[in-house]
């Protein structure tokens, strides 16, 4: 990866303009494709040495997955590449700030800001779940806000297609243990259900300042989630979202919203803006729907795959 630099040409179109970001995964920059003259984002993967084939087979997912995704508040895929051992993902340049910067600087927010970001987001993973993905990351650094307020959910990096099987190594448990799910943390298959606790893992976060299960090491904060019931909400905040949040955070899944769209509209989001989920704005990875498996995962690893929260 020591070869990238400003300048750099990728597939004979993308020139590297400047690095932007970098995660346990891959570093994304700001290119310019030279074909359709735009800027783009570019997300080149920077493998561990130790696993490579595997790190190069969630990246391929990543681009099938979102590509596969069309949605106002999904970053847009527009390429996949391979260039001298260097896999690239070419998408959407989204001018904004990750929401885990957000939160650094100004939290807890205000309900009003929290509807309009928890609705955005949860519209995305309707479309993401109609499509049978499931994201499976959902955190505030994969959470991109515009400046006119536009939300933008990304880094489909693990997600996972629920009619295909996954790319995990027995023992791994992927996610972030800051917004993983009851079940994720017990080995069991993600869903769309715990795309929606991470969701409200979020929103309490927004709502209270700080996050509502928080240990000190991956272990004892993924069996929080388990264990521990989340903090009270502070008394300002409206009840009607108080209880989303609650009925999120459920530790059943069958106890949670029955799916994005309710999470929606219990928000407060108008049928004009549930519309475009209904109308299924998404192409579909498959015509037939079947249950979804287990992955090989041990009830409790040992170790966690994905890097702190701070490194992304």
């Amino acid at each position: 990866m020591n070869r990238l630099h400003e300048g750099f040409v990728l597939g004979e179109r993308y020139c590297l303009v400047r690095r932007i970001a970098s995660g346990g995964m891959a570093d994304v920059w700001e290119g310019s494709d030279d074909v359709l003259k735009r800027h783009v984002a570019v997300k080149i993967m920077r493998p561990d040495a130790d696993h490579e084939r595997l790190f190069a087979l969630r990246f391929r997912d990543e681009a099938v997955h979102s590509a596969a995704l069309m949605h106002t508040n999904i970053a847009t895929v527009f390429d996949y590449g391979e260039d001298d051992g260097l896999a690239f993902l070419v998408m959407e340049l989204v001018d904004g700030e990750p929401l885990s910067k957000i939160l650094a600087e100004r939290a807890p927010l205000e309900p009003m800001e929290v509807r309009s970001i928890l609705g955005q987001a949860a519209l995305a993973l309707g479309v993401a779940h109609e499509a049978r993905v499931v994201h499976r990351d959902v955190k505030p650094a994969n959470i991109l806000v515009r400046p006119d307020g536009v939300v933008k959910l990304t880094d489909f990096g693990i997600a996972r297609a629920l009619d295909a099987s996954g790319h995990t190594q027995h023992g791994e448990m992927l996610g972030t243990p800051n917004y993983i799910s009851p079940e994720q943390a017990l080995g069991h298959a993600a869903t769309g259900s715990s795309d929606l606790y991470a969701l409200g893992v979020v929103g309490h976060e927004m709502l209270a300042g700080q996050r509502p299960f928080d240990r000190g090491t991956p272990i004892a904060t993924a069996l929080s989630h388990v264990n521990e019931p989340p903090p009270p909400l502070p008394d300002s905040v409206p009840q009607d979202l108080r209880a989303l949040i609650a009925d999120c955070l459920q530790k059943d899944p069958e106890k949670r919203p029955t799916n994005a769209a309710e999470f929606a509209i219990r928000l407060g989001l108008g049928d004009h803006e549930v519309v475009g989920l209904a109308l299924g704005l998404a192409q579909a990875i498959t015509g037939q729907a079947v249950e979804d498996e287990p992955e090989p995962t041990q009830a409790m690893p040992l170790d966690v795959l994905d890097e702190p929260e701070a490194a992304r």
